[in-house]
């Protein structure tokens, strides 16, 4: 092979390392996605990956299930408690119980 031919095929094995991810590296970057933003490479990337893998489609789901479901038990309960009126509720009651 010449060396036009050889740097043609670095080229494409570049341009082909580039575009097509491992399952290993692509469920890092779903993972990645669902906490933080990716870069325009990286979401090219798991894109054209997406596009072959049914598998890596189907763990993108399941993990997004999943953190829905989890952060809807995280989400703090809306009461909003009056410290003052609390404590004076506190003291009232103590002072009823002691008369």
């Amino acid at each position: 092979m010449n060396t036009i031919g050889l740097k043609i095929n670095s080229m494409i094995k570049k341009v082909m390392h580039f575009l097509f991810l491992s399952c290993l590296k692509a469920t890092e970057l779903i993972e990645k996605k669902i906490h933080f933003r990716l870069s325009f490479s990286e979401k090219l990337q798991l894109k054209m990956h997406k596009s072959m893998c049914d598998a890596c489609s189907k763990y993108e789901k399941q993990s997004l299930f999943i953190e829905k479901g989890i952060s809807s038990f995280q989400k703090p309960t809306n009461l909003q408690v009056d410290l003052d009126q609390l404590k004076k509720r506190i003291t009232d009651q103590l002072e009823s119980a002691s008369k």
